[in-house]
Formats: structure tokens, C-alpha cells, sequence
């Protein structure tokens, strides 16, 4: 992937993952109570408006404010700062990987925004069956998991692309 479409594709995707999760969770904020629920498909996915104090699965959610706030905004902008390096170190033969970092980077970002606008993050997705109830997630969290599966992918099943040897 040649230098200027890389980073117009960490722009545009990491872009679109930001201004869809940023749109989502003011649209939840402004049009349902926090804690309400609205069925999608009944027993098994709801719009439930809910914040989340902690990170995944809300570790973290009793610490102090005075601590959590400052930790997860540290985390984050460290965070952002590997993935950045990494796409900047990335070979140009790659092709998964400038998609899945920034994918990642996009869900990293629409997370620290409301981290740093409320505090908290603004969680809304919920999958249900039965007794079983994964945690609420976002678009943002999409994003990530997204990036994240892509990458254990090409580390896993894709061989590395072949180095350009030098001619010196």
C-alpha cells in the first residue's frame, strides 16, 4: 500500500469509526434515559443506554475519579501514540494491517473523547439469550474488537510481507 493511501485510509477509517460512534452515543444521550432499554431483536440484541465508569467489562469502574479519569486518558493517548508508530513502521506491502490499526485507533479515539468530554463512556449495544448477557459495548468498542481480530488474523494465518533487499 503506497504511503499517502495509507494514511488517507487511517484518516478516512479511523475517521468514520469516530464520527459514527460520536453520532450513535449523542443520539442515544439525546433520545433515551439512562438506563432505559429498547428492544432491536427481542431476547436477543436491546439499545440500552448505560456509562461506563471502568474500561472493558468495567474493570476499574470503583476506582476514584480522581484517579480513573486522569489513568484511562494516560492509557488512551499512550495507546493511540503505539498504534500511530506502529502504522507509521508498517511495511507499504501491507495490507491488513493499516485497516486493522485503524480500526482500532478510530474505536481508541471515539473512547477518549468521552472519556474526556464526560468522564465516562457512552455504552448502548446489548446482546442477550436467556440467562446470558454480554456487557453493553459501542461503536468505538466495535471498532476496536474489529482491529484487534484483523490483527490476530495477520499475525496469525498471513506470512509477513517480504522485506526489500537492500542494494548497497
Amino acid at each position: 500500500m503506497r504511503w499517502p493511501s495509507r494514511y488517507s485510509l487511517l484518516l478516512g477509517l479511523g475517521g468514520l469509526v469516530v464520527v459514527i460512534d460520536q453520532v450513535t452515543k449523542i443520539w442515544v444521550d439525546n433520545t433515551m434515559r439512562l438506563y432505559e432499554s429498547s428492544p432491536i431483536i427481542p431476547g436477543l440484541l436491546d439499545l440500552h443506554y448505560i456509562r461506563n465508569t471502568g474500561a472493558a467489562f468495567g474493570i476499574f469502574s470503583g476506582s476514584h475519579a480522581s484517579f480513573r479519569i486522569p489513568f484511562f486518558i494516560l492509557v488512551s493517548t499512550v495507546a493511540i501514540g503505539i498504534i500511530l508508530y506502529l502504522f507509521y513502521k508498517l511495511e507499504e506491502s501491507e495490507v491488513m494491517m493499516p485497516i486493522a490499526l485503524s480500526l482500532v485507533l478510530g474505536g481508541a479515539v471515539g473512547n477518549l473523547i468521552d472519556r474526556v468530554r464526560l468522564g465516562e463512556v457512552i455504552d448502548f449495544i446489548l446482546f442477550h439469550y436467556k440467562a446470558f448477557q454480554w456487557p453493553a459495548f459501542n461503536v468505538a468498542d466495535i471498532g476496536i474488537t474489529s482491529g484487534v481480530f484483523l490483527l490476530i488474523i495477520r499475525i496469525f494465518f498471513f506470512e509477513e510481507p517480504q522485506q526489500e533487499e537492500s542494494t548497497h
